[in-house]
């Protein structure tokens, strides 16, 4: 009975490890509209509408990102859903190349095009008229693979891991192409957004809020009243 006890003390002194928490960062899944990161029941759900070459868009992504991510989608208190605007043919190029491959992958894409946005915006501004024609003739494959040749986003995607081949695959894809514009249009329709970047917070669009400070005072104000 003494060594039970004594064993007893022992088990007792020795911190069991705590539970691993859930990496909701993790959790990327391809929805009906757009790309989901986070906890799909979480009390936050969050619709954000992006183009490409939208500078706003940019700095919000990098603004964003460590609290956003970091906090309220690690740790489950929200989840975000991105959806493309198409404004021009470059945004359905870099659409088509964040969406290429495992959706798994999506996030990661997305934030590269964004994050590199200043370099390529300033080659396209570079670029002539008569160099930029290609991009309004032939087929729509030719056409994206020659945006993304001339911005240099086929290279940012092969940095990234991807082979020449699957690059041109992914910006060949018509199909995709037409779903993409198609999806484009209804999120536009559904939700009447403004411009780029805009909101939705728990099915409402959230007028006047195009930066991460608003959204953030959104969102602290969704948690207390959730709370």
């Amino acid at each position: 009975m003494i060594r039970w006890a004594a064993a007893a003390l022992v088990a007792m002194a020795v911190p069991m490890a705590p539970a691993t928490a859930q990496n909701w960062n993790a959790q990327v899944v391809e929805t009906e509209q757009g790309y989901r990161v986070g906890d799909p029941d979480a009390p936050l759900q969050i619709i954000e509408f992006i183009s490409y070459t939208c500078p706003h868009c940019a700095t919000f992504d990098r603004e964003a990102e460590p609290e956003l991510r970091y906090h309220y989608v690690h740790e489950g208190y929200a989840a975000v859903e991105v959806r493309h605007m198409i404004r021009n043919p470059v945004d359905l190029a870099a659409a088509l190349l964040t969406e290429c491959g495992d959706p798994a992958r999506f996030f990661d894409n997305h934030k590269a095009v964004l994050a590199t946005q200043d370099d390529w915006l300033a080659t396209a501004r570079g670029l002539t008229q008569a160099q930029t024609a290609r991009w309004a003739s032939g087929t729509v494959g030719s056409r994206m693979r020659a945006i993304a040749s001339d911005l240099g986003l086929d290279d940012l995607m092969e940095g990234r891991g991807y082979s020449a081949s699957e690059v041109s695959a992914c910006l060949n894809d018509e199909n995709r192409a037409a779903e993409i514009a198609e999806k484009s249009e209804a999120n536009v329709a559904e939700y009447s957004v403004p411009g780029t970047p805009s909101f939705v917070l728990n099915g409402t669009l959230l007028e006047g809020v195009h930066a991460w400070q608003p959204l953030r005072q959104a969102l602290v104000a969704a948690r207390q009243n959730n709370e």
